[in-house]
């Protein structure tokens, strides 16, 4: 997949371009019915399939004090929309002169204009244009005059519910990771280079990868998870605790963290770039009397982690 910042001009490189327009984060079950179909009408018309999105999320410049935390960075969204077989994803600058353009402007001039689109796939509840004016309605209406087709896809239900980001970021942040991945299509996951740590894993016998916890990427609820982590694209089962590190506090809190324990494996991580993916929450993040507590305390979480592994 290739990726551009610039869609000027695109309708002299690419043919017949079919175009998914949205935010897709999380790229859950919904987005990827849409991109799903989007792909195989640009195969079936020996076109090019493009998905449209901002870069940062809209709501990080229009609103930022109240921008909702992404289910996913950018690498990972990325990389998740890349294995859905789209040709060439569209990571736009998004600007407060970008989000004053019209509907009416939007569709003539980017999506006729310059990406030259002959079909347009959006979602039921998507919205486009100064002050979020333009309607999957509205998209319809325009693509009588500018000569290209629209496909609405309508919402996907599990359980009863559509789903959404909305929906899938409350899960997450209540740490109800199996559910949150019934809507997904696989488990939250979270993408995190190795930093040097305070070794007390090290000295108590279950030496953990640190992870920095971003404050704009959504992760788990505090507390202790069976995890699956990917190290130089071979996959590892373990646990992770998320949190403060109570139990050896003190009086002043930690910095949040991702602290991850893998099965099985040995070698140096300080650097590495690790992809954990979150399977079930074992228990709350507590504080411990002792250390021995905690010691034992991790034997029992590391039984329970190794049992759902099959491990």
């Amino acid at each position: 997949m290739e990726i551009l910042t610039d869609y000027h001009g695109l309708r002299h490189h690419f043919k017949n371009v079919s175009v998914g327009l949205g935010n897709f984060d999380g790229v859950h079950l919904g987005h990827q019915r849409l991109i799903n179909q989007l792909v195989s009408r640009a195969r079936r018309s020996k076109g090019t399939s493009v998905v449209f999105t901002f870069e940062p999320h809209p709501a990080m410049v229009l609103n930022p004090d109240n921008a909702p935390p992404l289910l996913l960075a950018s690498e990972v969204k990325q990389h998740l929309i890349a294995g859905l077989g789209v040709d060439l994803l569209l990571a736009v600058p998004f600007t407060r002169e970008f989000a004053s353009l019209s509907p009416e402007r939007f569709v003539r001039e980017v999506l006729c204009g310059e990406i030259g689109a002959k079909a347009v796939f959006v979602g039921y509840n998507y919205t486009f244009g100064h002050r979020g004016a333009g309607t999957p309605e509205t998209l319809l209406e325009l693509s009588k005059e500018n000569g290209f087709t629209v496909k609405v896809i309508p919402p996907v239900m599990v359980q009863g519910q559509p789903v959404s980001s909305t929906l899938v970021r409350n899960l997450v942040a209540d740490g109800r990771v199996e559910e949150a991945k019934d809507y997904l299509g696989y488990y939250p996951l979270f993408k995190g280079t190795v930093v040097a740590g305070e070794r007390r894993g090290t000295r108590i016998g279950f030496p953990t990868a640190n992870l920095d916890v971003e404050e704009r990427v959504l992760v788990p609820a505090n507390g202790v998870y069976a995890v699956r982590t990917l190290i130089d694209n071979e996959v590892f089962y373990g646990v992770a605790n998320i949190g403060v590190c109570p139990t050896f506090a003190g009086s002043a809190p930690c910095k949040r963290r991702i602290e991850v324990f893998t099965f099985d494996f040995s070698g140096d991580l300080y650097g590495k770039s690790l992809e954990v993916s979150f399977v079930r929450r074992l228990r709350e993040e507590r504080r411990f009397e002792s250390a021995a507590e905690l010691v034992e305390q991790i034997r029992l979480d590391v039984a329970a982690a190794r049992a759902l592994a099959g491990r």
